[in-house]
């Protein structure tokens, strides 16, 4: 890209979109396009087709999606199959249609076979069935993937596809139950300090590994590959290490200050036992994460208290 660049940030309030969206500002590109829910219903197809007629962008990420925790994609399986299939159909059809130079979708690690060998690599799409408890949200994701594929075999259109691993960072959402399991967890136990409970409460065993990048990470990688990745493959985005949820747990109480306990409840789902990528194709690529797990999560504790409950809940 270069800086004059006409560059469409799609989803720039969210977690993604609004880190990509400073990394941006970081690297002097000025010529930004910002659309609110308000003024682009990015599951308007005419509206969607209108914007980029009228706009032309020369680059776009596709950052916007509906996202969230088990309990989330568990009680609003239509809406998360729904809502993602419409904004990257409009999306990525658009961008073609009106000549957009290159375009980057954000998948998610989701998308891998519940009992894909570990470390997953990207080869490992679509080879075994999905984890039940986020398969309508993959299947979109696993969609938008193809769709980006076809449109390139098809058309030589230049869409690009990165993995992100769980990902936490500001902007992130902190809603208790809806929420990703690390900023709903931090939000608890700091509530929890604030009341002196004695006790929370964790869905799951505590067992399954998870794999954590700060989003800030991920925006420079995904600057990174537009500048350097021209494959139809997908490619993996990750820290390339994990821990239990126990762990982590420890870890944020730590963080937070926390003296309760943390208690684990077995009758709740774990979700995929193991979810960590094989990140080596983006290692060769010359790209590293810079901020370790226990840095970023302090960041994000002070940045989540220093909102004074204007973050999303």
């Amino acid at each position: 890209m270069n800086k004059q660049d006409v560059i469409f940030v799609a989803g720039h309030q969210g977690l993604v979109g609004s880190a990509i969206l400073r990394c941006l500002q970081r690297h002097g590109f000025a010529n930004l396009l910002t659309k609110t829910r308000a003024e682009l219903d990015l599951t308007n197809q005419a509206a969607v087709q209108a914007f980029f007629a009228r706009e032309r962008p020369t680059h776009v990420f596709m950052a916007a999606a509906k996202v969230g925790g088990i309990h989330a994609n568990s009680t609003y399986p239509a809406d998360f199959i729904y809502s993602n299939l419409q904004v990257q159909t409009n999306c990525i059809h658009a961008a073609w249609q009106s000549g957009v130079q290159k375009l980057l979708f954000l998948g998610s690690s989701c998308i891998y076979p519940r009992l894909a060998p570990q470390p997953m690599k990207e080869e490992y799409l679509l080879t075994g069935s999905l984890e039940p408890t986020n398969e309508w949200y993959a299947i979109a994701k696993i969609a938008g993937i193809k769709l980006c594929q076809a449109y390139r075999r098809q058309y030589g259109f230049n869409a690009i596809c990165a993995m992100p691993t769980n990902l936490y960072g500001p902007g992130d959402n902190f809603h208790p139950e809806n929420a990703h399991v690390l900023p709903a967890l931090l939000r608890r136990l700091h509530e929890a300090k604030e009341r002196r409970a004695p006790t929370v409460v964790v869905w799951g065993t505590g067992s399954p590994r998870r794999e954590w990048l700060h989003v800030d990470d991920l925006a420079e990688a995904c600057l990174f590959l537009m500048a350097h990745y021209e494959q139809e493959e997908i490619i993996n985005v990750g820290s390339g290490q994990d821990l239990t949820i126990a762990e982590l747990a420890v870890l944020l109480k730590r963080v937070v200050g926390y003296a309760g306990e943390v208690v684990f409840d077995p009758s709740k789902p774990d979700g995929m036992l193991k979810k960590l990528l094989d990140v080596s194709r983006m290692t060769a690529l010359g790209w590293q994460p810079k901020i370790d797990l226990e840095t970023g999560v302090r960041e994000v504790y002070t940045w989540f208290v220093g909102q004074s409950g204007q973050v999303r809940r």
